[in-house]
């Protein structure tokens, strides 16, 4: 691996830290960019070339440092090393390494790299699996691969029929946006028209058949723009679940001295639930919906 990437790379690559398992590797290197999946891919066909090679393990336990120097071996970390050093060479790779090693790199079957990423300025960490793990991960890959294929159809041009789907989708989602904001205006025009006009209040208050939280928002500030001295008050279900929303105009909080927050938290344990927000708005979500409870005498918002 560290041969590879210095090949792929270049020779400012060093070890920085590694961690080896039966199937499972880490290792920690310095680079200066995010790898490529082009150079990812030749960094792998060369693990693998060597793997098949099947080189033998050619290990000499107490080399004096200067043979070690001069035969090429990487030495890692900056460390300072003693008079003899353990060489480890498979091939061309010679390195100084304490670890533990296959007898000859055919025992590793395959490697895979799964993950590319930066832990810090200047380092990357690859984490690729070998043997059967690769194996496992490559025939998941072709079994995902071949579900695709059987959804759309068995079609031979995969990615092209992707591709046509996600953009039969962004145009649907656009159709469905405009939908929606074509029937926000219709449910916007119906609440305007039920106005009630209380102490100099303009109340509105209702039921709205809304999907989206951002939608609700939205409608719930346009009222506040084209409806002055406002007192909002919406209910709605979404995904099966009640939501409250609640506007009021900032004249209207400052001379009576109300908070949409503290009034929907208030409203919010009729449905299970809670929320909050800031005192013109406030929302909030529950989990059932209200028992209906006829009102003892009739009781205006604005008490």
């Amino acid at each position: 691996m560290h041969a590879a990437l210095r090949q792929v790379l270049g020779t400012h690559v060093e070890q920085k830290g590694s961690l080896v398992n039966a199937d499972h590797l880490r290792f920690d290197f310095s680079h200066f960019q995010k790898m490529t999946d082009d150079e990812i891919e030749k960094v792998e066909e060369i693990v693998n070339a060597k793997i098949r090679v099947n080189s033998m393990l050619e290990e000499n336990r107490s080399m004096p440092i200067e043979e070690a120097r001069n035969s090429g071996a990487m030495m890692l970390f900056g460390e300072k090393y003693g008079e003899a050093v353990r060489v480890i060479k498979f091939g061309e790779s010679v390195e100084l390494c304490g670890g533990t090693h296959v007898p000859a790199t055919g025992n590793i079957g395959l490697l895979k790299i799964v993950s590319e990423s930066a832990i810090a300025a200047g380092v990357r960490r690859i984490e690729a699996i070998t043997a059967a793990r690769a194996e496992k991960y490559v025939n998941d890959q072709i079994k995902t691969l071949n579900s695709v294929r059987e959804t759309i159809k068995g079609s031979k041009d995969i990615l092209g029929s992707v591709a046509s789907l996600l953009q039969q989708n962004a145009e649907l989602s656009k159709q469905l946006e405009s939908f929606q904001r074509e029937s926000l205006k219709i449910i916007k025009a119906n609440l305007k028209s039920k106005v009630l006009f209380e102490k100099g209040v303009n109340i509105i208050s209702g039921i709205v058949e809304v999907d989206d939280a951002a939608l609700l928002k939205d409608l719930a500030f346009q009222l506040k723009g084209e409806v002055e001295n406002l007192y909002l008050v919406l209910g709605t279900e979404t995904n099966g679940k009640p939501n409250l929303t609640i506007m009021i105009s900032e004249n209207i909080v400052a001379e009576k001295g109300l908070d949409a927050g503290k009034i929907v938290r208030e409203a919010g344990r009729e449905i299970q639930g809670g929320g909050g927000g800031q005192p013109f708005y406030a929302t909030a979500g529950g989990k059932m919906q209200p028992v209906y409870r006829p009102p003892l005498k009739k009781r205006s918002f604005l008490q």
